[in-house]
């Protein structure tokens, strides 16, 4: 003889898997994703062809939780071409409802450079449009986040 589940059991399954989840996801807090801005950005002594830059990131934890960041890559464009790119692990960890300065150093893109260089020759701006694009990635259960920051450098 052969044995057959009932169909109620199989619907009573279902239902225990399906609150398992929620439950679990219930588990997560609620988190608030850290605000980066940059604080300043200053030129480095070349060491090899490419020059070098000090980005200084503050970065604030509005949330309950500590941030223990795993690492940062990050972008700045100017004109829509990415100039500047770098990545770092040398994060501290950012306590509940504080925030830290994080340096960074990266390395510039000479061909993206001489192409904003030639754009700005052709027309006479008196402004350059930047964004500051960032992924965070975080040590344990927070998701990954990214942020962004836009805005105008006057050139007078």
């Amino acid at each position: 003889m052969r044995y057959t589940c009932p169909p109620c059991a199989s619907l009573v399954s279902l239902i225990i898997v399906c609150l398992s989840l929620a439950s679990c996801a219930s588990f997560r807090p609620h988190f608030d994703p850290p605000k980066v801005t940059v604080e300043s950005v200053k030129s480095l002594p070349s060491e090899d062809i490419g020059p070098r830059f000090e980005i200084k990131l503050r970065v604030s934890n509005p949330s309950s939780q500590t941030l223990d960041i795993a690492g940062i890559s990050y972008t700045i464009d100017f004109l829509g071409r990415e100039l500047v790119s770098g990545v770092t692990s040398d994060i501290p960890i950012i306590e509940a409802y504080s925030e830290e300065v994080v340096t960074l150093e990266a390395g510039v893109n000479m061909f993206q450079v001489l192409r904003v260089l030639a754009s700005l020759g052709k027309a006479s701006a008196e402004s350059l449009e930047y964004r500051f694009a960032a992924k965070i990635d975080f040590n344990g259960f927070i998701p990954t986040q990214r942020v962004e920051e836009v805005g105008v450098l006057s050139l007078q």
